[in-house]
């Protein structure tokens, strides 16, 4: 649902070659405003799915954030590189050329649930205020903490030579370059991405996405179905006056401890379980 404001979210199949804050100073562009940010970071070489929000619209971003992510993505085996991925430092190929169906299919399913990775210093996780790209980029590698991640899904779609071509959903935080290292280590070899595409986040999915360069008002959407993950609370104009006012509501919503509240017309707020039981404003989005 399209929203008549400055203010919403805009689906954008992001192109090979920008990155995501190139995608947003765009988006910057078109609407006049600063206030412009996106959901989860895609690499320069990777194009799909990105969630820009604008002006009130960035107000919902933290609460996307846990939403699990499915990509489809192309890892050349029998050369690794620098960053995992084709924008690095081509390693020498190894002795190992020839890999089977049979023999991927085997160990894809040992990286199914949670485990733990160990993030690439090429990431934008920052330590000590600075991003970790922008140490290796300096030359420097530091010790990073493993973070605890979880495949759901993770099959086979082709091989083509060494090019093997695999869709898999992961939760929030996952890289996707370096599951690519690692399943190439379980087949005895190394390998880096050479091609990724995000097809969905949650229940957005890419097909309904439209190129940057087609972007504008008409393409602002309302942010209310995109929270359909928590409860909602449809409000009545009264309760809708005493929220704008700071008002607390009392609703009979048991032990959710985060609701969406919206109007007939817009998504107006997230609202949080108090602990006397009302509901009060976590995050106005008017």
């Amino acid at each position: 649902m399209s929203n008549a404001s400055d203010s919403g979210l805009i689906l954008i199949d992001k192109p090979e070659g920008m990155t995501s804050r190139q995608v947003d100073n765009a988006i910057q562009k078109i609407f006049h405003t600063r206030k412009v940010g996106h959901l989860g970071t895609l690499d320069p070489f990777a194009t799909g799915l990105l969630i820009v929000a604008v002006n009130k619209g960035t107000k919902v971003l933290p609460f996307l954030q846990d939403e699990e992510k499915t990509y489809i993505a192309t890892l050349r085996l029998g050369q690794g590189s620098s960053t995992g991925d084709k924008d690095g430092e081509l390693f020498p190929l190894e002795d190992k050329q020839a890999f089977t169906k049979a023999e991927i299919e085997a160990v894809l399913p040992s990286f199914l649930g949670e485990s733990t990775q160990i993030p690439p210093m090429t990431s934008a996780i920052k330590v000590d205020g600075t991003a970790l790209y922008k140490l290796a980029h300096q030359g420097k590698e530091i010790e990073r903490e493993p973070r605890k991640i979880r495949i759901d899904a993770l099959n086979f779609l082709s091989l083509k030579g060494n090019d093997l071509t695999f869709i898999t959903t992961v939760s929030k935080g996952t890289y996707i370059r370096v599951l690519g290292e690692d399943i190439a280590k379980a087949l005895g070899s190394k390998g880096h991405l050479i091609a990724l595409r995000r097809v969905k986040i949650g229940d957005v999915s890419v097909d309904d996405a439209i190129p940057l360069e087609k972007a504008n008002k008409t393409s602002l959407l309302d942010p209310a179905p995109f929270l359909s993950r928590y409860r909602t609370h449809v409000c009545s104009i009264k309760e809708e006056k005493g929220v704008r006012n700071g008002s607390a509501l009392t609703l009979p919503y048991g032990e959710e401890e985060i609701l969406a509240l919206s109007s007939a017309h817009e998504a107006l707020a997230i609202l949080v379980k108090k602990p006397n039981g009302d509901y009060s404003v976590a995050r106005g989005l008017f």
